[in-house]
């Protein structure tokens, strides 16, 4: 139960970043708007495991390490996302 509840956890943030990535560079934003969610998830990930680790410890404090790590995941997914480029295809 310890694992799966940081996956659980993780799943609505990691899919509204992938959509959100995913739909930014449908649009063709600029490079620096696509990789908005992905920044914002991977800073946030940064913050639970500091939290995590520094102020909880503990088997609580692993959870919360297993959380960033999977919302570090979904953030590198992103970054992959919002790093490709639309392609050009006239009809």
């Amino acid at each position: 139960m310890m694992l799966y509840g940081p996956i659980l956890v993780s799943l609505l943030p990691g899919i509204v970043v992938l959509a959100l990535a995913w739909w930014f560079s449908k649009k063709g934003f600029s490079l620096l708007i696509r990789m908005l969610p992905g920044s914002f998830l991977m800073i946030s990930a940064a913050i639970l495991f500091y939290i995590g680790y520094v102020n909880i410890r503990g088997f609580e404090g692993a959870a919360y390490g297993i959380l960033s790590f999977f919302l570090t995941i979904y953030a590198m997914t992103s970054f992959v996302i919002g790093a490709k480029r639309k392609s050009n295809d006239s009809k």
